[in-house]
């Protein structure tokens, strides 16, 4: 569903201020008005458990996806919405902030190959010859070797879609966070190591101890899966500079085991019972 909000195309002189809900904390489970859960494990995730009745809400800012187990309690949860805004209904989920979406008798299944195409139609690669890796094995990026863009918004823009990319992709999740730091002041040999992960197919980033020679810093990557499915992944450079392997590893084992407590939280948002 999409919400036509004007004041998202205006511009406020005001500062504005935001309270949350009466009743509403950052994590675990409170009553708010109407008898309405709210759990806060997720900012834009909304939920409603009544009996055997589960309904949810995600928002993005005025688009939203609403779902649950009950027809009825979200088709009275739609014309409620439709009541107090200006909604319009754009049907079952197909596309959403880059991701598609399809349905069939074995499931439902995600991906971004429009969103791609988009890049690379925007690049002006799509006939390009691809590459089997995204980024070539000894290549390190600095901030000086080459001379600066005439135009950095370019390559702002393209790094800023691949990061949405990254949402189903997870074997470019080290190529971006590479690229991502150089959006200050990018350079010819940062838009050319971009151009090749837009002809990347295939292939998986890896990380060492002290990866970047800029900060010395080492890189933290983890992947969960929750059965056979890959739920959640990341690859970004540490804070610090860590000493030893052991201590980049302790590290990333520190940031994982925070991304499984985030997890559990939002399964029991979700009702999803633990096996």
């Amino acid at each position: 569903m999409d919400v036509q909000n004007a004041f998202l195309h205006g511009k406020l002189k005001e500062e504005v201020y935001m309270l949350p809900p009466l009743g509403c904390r950052r994590q675990g489970r409170t009553s708010c008005v109407d008898s309405i859960n709210l759990y806060m494990a997720d900012y834009s995730l909304f939920t409603q458990v009544k009996g055997t009745s589960l309904t949810i809400i995600l928002l993005y800012v005025d688009d939203k996806v609403i779902t649950g187990n009950n027809e009825a309690k979200i088709k009275n949860l739609k014309s409620f919405l439709n009541s107090q805004f200006q909604i319009k209904d754009l049907g079952p989920l197909k596309y959403f902030l880059g991701v598609e979406v399809a349905r069939s008798k074995a499931g439902i299944t995600i991906c971004q190959l429009k969103y791609t195409l988009d890049i690379l139609e925007e690049a002006g690669l799509l006939g390009a010859k691809p590459t089997k890796v995204p980024m070539e094995a000894d290549l390190v990026l600095t901030l000086a070797g080459s001379s600066s863009l005439h135009e950095p918004a370019r390559y702002i823009r393209l790094v800023g879609k691949l990061i949405y990319l990254n949402i189903i992709r997870p074997e470019i999740a080290y190529t971006v966070n590479t690229l991502s730091q150089f959006m200050q002041d990018p350079q010819r040999r940062h838009l050319d190591a971009t151009y090749r992960l837009l002809r990347y197919l295939k292939g998986a980033p890896g990380q060492d101890w002290a990866r970047c020679p800029i900060t010395c810093r080492s890189v933290t990557g983890y992947c969960i899966f929750l059965g056979n499915s890959l739920v959640s992944w990341k690859s970004k450079k540490q804070v610090t500079v860590a000493r030893s392997s052991a201590e980049a590893e302790y590290r990333s084992m520190a940031i994982a085991t925070c991304e499984l407590s985030w997890l559990r939280y939002l399964l029991e948002d979700l009702s999803v019972k633990h096996p």
